[in-house]
């Protein structure tokens, strides 16, 4: 999923991986002995092969682009046969597909999972079911949701690299004031939102909970006990009591408890974050968060709980994250699998990754180590993560959200359409935008 921030985390852990070295030195050939009639023996000789050269492609710079050389230069570290090179590429979606048609396909790719339902039937994805079941790896050590992602006709294209949800931050200095507890469900959350909000006149000072991503609407409506389309994954399936009543909250919220103002983030300034400034006091965000709000909220000290419970107590939460995959295209299709195996199906280097990068590894073995299973900010994302459902597999999920129900919802915030409406126009839209961008269309 996305991730929308405007602070920048800057990393500083580092980590070091013992790699335990297999390189053997190369093979010994000698002819037998020949007649006592030749005149000399043939000499002995020793060629080492050089190991087999596979690119990386990935579309994360900076940090993100050291992490990846990282885990690069570890690997081939650790055995003789392979190497890595990570190679950064912008727009990579399309260099990929053009790449898949004229020859120039990477070996391996950084992969947003979602994608996965939209381009494996393009047949530019290679499966590793076979890999998966010849090396013995337990489907077990990963997170169903994540491995559904990766998956799509019946085969599997990747292993999860990382696994994320969105939680609810709250800022414990302005909850203690109130005397409140962190919320644990809709009525809760209202009542801690209205009396953490301060207003000053028709002037908002501060706001008790962040309303701004229109886009959460599928996590809320998984609270309220819907889905955002039919089981069979052809139609909407938000025009109905679940959907009104997540519209009918954010109402309460928004317009009759005040709790938020249309815009009032984007009103305090560019790179200013309101959860660390203690403008806001509570948000909805995911563990990306949690190192930017270390460093940069000097003076916050702040808590995470999974979200709260609608009104029927429904859990609900978007399972997000990327992975790694092997493109059709690739001309070392074994020796990427290597390499994604050591990273990806192995405790010790899924770790170097995890605590370098600050992400929670998608390989659920590694999540028991204490840096993880120890913190109190890292646990409730994990709990969150037992209940989180990933976004439907439709290759035209994004473009009916996107295109079809989001613009709806921004009229219903901006007041200028009601809930009935709203849900309704965005059926009408959302369905037509999932015919026509259905398989095989």
């Amino acid at each position: 999923m996305k991730k929308w921030m405007t602070v920048l985390t800057a990393l500083s852990l580092t980590f070091s991986l013992a790699a335990c070295s297999t390189k053997t030195g190369g093979e010994q050939t000698a002819e037998s002995k020949k007649p006592e009639t030749t005149t000399a023996p043939a000499a002995s000789t020793a060629a080492t092969k050089a190991p087999v050269e596979i690119t990386f492609w990935g579309d994360w710079g900076g940090e993100g682009e050291k992490q990846f050389v990282m885990m690069a230069d570890a690997f081939n570290k650790s055995q003789d046969k392979i190497k890595v090179k990570y190679v950064l590429q912008e727009d990579m979606i399309t260099k990929f597909l053009t790449a898949a048609t004229s020859g120039g396909s990477p070996d391996i790719m950084f992969w947003d999972r979602w994608r996965t339902s939209l381009y494996a039937s393009k047949n530019v994805l290679h499966p590793i079911d076979d890999y998966l079941k010849k090396d013995n790896i337990n489907r077990g050590d990963y997170y169903d949701e994540a491995l559904k992602e990766l998956s799509s006709g019946g085969k599997l294209y990747g292993l999860p690299l990382t696994v994320d949800a969105r939680a609810l931050f709250y800022n414990k200095k302005l909850f203690a004031e109130k005397g409140l507890a962190p919320p644990k469900t809709w009525d809760e959350l209202q009542n801690a939102a209205k009396q953490l909000t301060v207003w000053e006149g028709d002037k908002l000072i501060r706001s008790g909970m962040s309303m701004q991503d229109n886009g959460l609407f599928n996590m809320w409506l998984q609270q309220a006990g819907g889905s955002m389309l039919t089981s069979d994954l052809k139609k909407t399936n938000f025009n109905n009591e679940q959907g009104k009543q997540v519209l009918d909250f954010w109402d309460k919220l928004i317009n009759k408890d005040k709790v938020y103002k249309v815009g009032f983030e984007k009103g305090l300034g560019e790179g200013t974050d309101a959860f660390v400034t203690g403008k806001v006091a509570m948000t909805y965000t995911g563990p990306w968060m949690l190192s930017t709000y270390k460093k940069y909220g000097k003076d916050l000290d702040f808590g995470v709980v999974p979200p709260p419970t609608g009104p029927g107590g429904a859990k609900g939460s978007v399972m997000g994250g990327f992975g790694l995959v092997i493109p059709a295209g690739s001309k070392h299709k074994d020796e990427a699998w290597e390499f994604e195996k050591w990273w990806l199906a192995n405790k010790d280097n899924t770790l170097l990754w995890a605590k370098t990068s600050l992400n929670l590894p998608g390989f659920k073995p590694a999540l028991q180590d204490p840096f993880f299973k120890d913190d109190p900010n890292w646990k409730p994302f994990m709990d969150t993560l037992e209940f989180a459902k990933i976004r439907p597999q439709h290759p035209g999920y994004s473009v009916m959200e996107g295109d079809g129900l989001m613009p709806n919802i921004e009229l219903f915030i901006q007041g200028k359409q009601d809930a009935a409406t709203t849900l309704k126009k965005g059926q009408e839209q959302g369905d037509k935008l999932l015919d026509q961008n259905a398989a095989g269309k």
